[in-house]
Formats: C-alpha cells, structure tokens, sequence
C-alpha cells in the first residue's frame, strides 16, 4: 500500500536515479522510494528543482505544502493523466444547470449533517447531553429540502455546522479546551486550531484522490467554481470532515493524547506546535487506514478508500448511471 510522506524538518527534496532523496539543512540524507508515495505534504522550508517536480510529475505524485503556522499555501498538482473530456463536460453541464447544482449541493450539505448527528448521537447514548443540538440539526436537515437555491442551502449549512459545533464543549467538557464559537485565520483558541488543521489536511486527501480519478477539481458545486483553483475537494471534504477530522480531535482529546502546551500563541491566534502536528497527523493516518465493512460492496474498505468511493459515485451521477448519494456513517 503506498504512503504518505509528512516532511517537517527544512531541506532540500531533490531527484537521485529513480528515487527521491531528502537531504535537511545539516546534510543528513534520506532516500525516500517514489514507488511507495501516494502523496507528499511538506511543513518545513523545502527547497525543490524543477528536476525533483519533472519527476513527482512522472511518477503522479501530489506535493501539498503548508507555512510555519500549518496554512495550506498550496499544491503542486501534476498533468493529469486521468481526466476526460467527457467527464468535464458533464461537470460542467451539471454545474451550468441550476436545478442539478443545487441537487448535488444539497447533498453535500446532508452527509455532512447527518455524519454530524451521528458523532453527536454517539455521545449523547454515552450521557452527553446533545438532545437541544440532535433535535436543531434534525431541523434544519428538513428545513434544507425547501430551499431550491445554492445561497440558501449554504446558510443552513452554516446554522447546522453552529449547532454542531455547539456540541464540542458538551463532549469534551474542559476548561482547557472551549469552542465557544468558529474562527478561523486565525483561529482563536486550541479547539478552533485543531479544525482548522483537520479541514486542510482533509480537503487535501480529497484533492489528492481526486486526481486519480477522472474528475475535475476546479468544478464545484456547494463551493462556488471561480477564479479559485480547486472547489470540489472542498465539496467532498465536507462529507469527511466529522467521519475522519473531527472524530480524530475527539478521540485525541477525550484520551489526553494532545495538551495546551502542544499550542502556541502567535499573531493574535493560536496555533499547534510541531509537537502537536505531529501526534494529529499519526492519529489521522490511523484512521485514514481504519476499515470498516461497507454495507453495499460488502467487504472492509479503508476510510481513505471511502473518498475515492465517493468520487466514484459523483461520476456515475455526471453520466447518469445512478443518483448521487452522500455516504452517511453506519453507526
């Protein structure tokens, strides 16, 4: 199974032969076997020549990088080898014609809510409190279907993430680690730094599977397709936020594994140390590679395997094989 490559010390990532080596600023080297990269994301200062990205692109081979604060700053994203002009088109039509749009935005906007019901539901059977925000979003999940225009289903989606949200301080009950509400860029306490860093982290495994498909990712349909080079990452990763991400923060917390002094206050915000980044990112790996039995192909599928499914099932909607349907969580 290929891998993930997290670099955070600073270097030089550079071509050697037919492999890729590493080497950090005091000329320790490291041979990295391109054959066994699914994706690389780079934290630290990295130098690359365009010999090392001739090659990453050769090998299809997606580079995310993040500044010192842990911003996604962006992508390298190779040629495609794998997108259709047919599929584009299709792409396109369904974003061009208003009633398809708002159809697949919708759907978006309802796995997202209904995989957050169910976290909050989880809780709430463990003595959690969460009835006041289960019944809200329960609400506003009924209330999505009226609605008939992208603008309108993004402000529920908005009341919903609140409710949501609202949620966190219930399950986690720690002074040490209030939500109070959402604030991003920057964001101003440690909670709001962990999903900040779990939604860019999520949004670039959507990105990286989109790129082995024949999808086009500057095509979205909840987030609007302009000038902005990528949107249907962010579509897909709002299905996988609380299934992947916010299910890793909780688990993290509930089980002391990351602490304040994992933060620092920086440029008005807060931010996750290396430390920090480091302990989520091996806890995300974990569960990108958990398994879980899918009900319909009937075999244990990895949670990462789950977005490629769920690009698959977005493409068999575009050529009109079968209607489009959000995973929900079984549990």
């Amino acid at each position: 199974m290929k891998e993930t490559i997290y670099i955070f010390s600073n270097g030089r990532l550079r071509r050697k032969d037919n492999s890729l080596i590493f080497e950090t600023e005091d000329g320790q080297k490291k041979f990295i076997p391109v054959e066994n990269i699914k994706e690389i994301f780079l934290f630290g200062e990295v130098d690359i020549n365009t010999k090392a990205l001739n090659f990453l692109s050769q090998k299809e081979i997606v580079v995310h990088y993040f500044n010192y604060y842990g911003y996604h700053t962006g992508s390298f994203y190779p040629r495609e080898h794998y997108n259709s002009g047919y599929m584009i088109l299709k792409q396109a039509e369904h974003y061009l014609n208003e009633t398809e749009r708002v159809f697949i935005a919708k759907r978006f906007i309802e796995g997202a809510a209904k995989n957050s019901l169910k976290i909050l539901k989880y809780y709430n059977r463990r003595g959690k409190d969460l009835n006041n925000q289960i019944n809200e979003i329960e609400r506003l999940v009924l209330e999505l279907r009226n609605y008939n225009s992208v603008d309108k289903a993004m402000a529920i989606e908005g009341q919903i993430k609140q409710t949501y949200y609202q949620g966190f301080d219930i399950i986690i009950n720690s002074d040490e680690f209030k939500f109070e509400e959402r604030s991003k860029k920057p964001p101003k306490n440690r909670i709001n730094a962990l999903i900040s860093f779990s939604n860019s982290l999520i949004y670039n495994y959507c990105l990286s599977e989109i790129y082995k498909t024949h999808l086009d990712p500057r095509i979205g349909y909840l987030h609007t397709t302009n000038f902005r080079k990528f949107t249907l990452n962010l579509d897909i990763a709002e299905i996988f936020k609380p299934v992947i991400g916010d299910r890793t923060i909780l688990s993290l917390l509930n089980k002391g594994i990351i602490k304040p002094n994992d933060f620092e206050d920086k440029l008005e915000g807060v931010y996750l140390k290396e430390t920090g980044r480091k302990k989520f990112l091996q806890a995300m790996e974990e569960r990108l590679k958990q398994t879980i039995k899918h009900s319909k192909l009937n075999r244990q599928v990895s949670y990462r395997r789950l977005i490629r499914l769920e690009l698959y099932k977005l493409e068999k909607h575009f050529i009109g094989e079968e209607e489009y349907e959000p995973f929900v969580m079984d549990w």
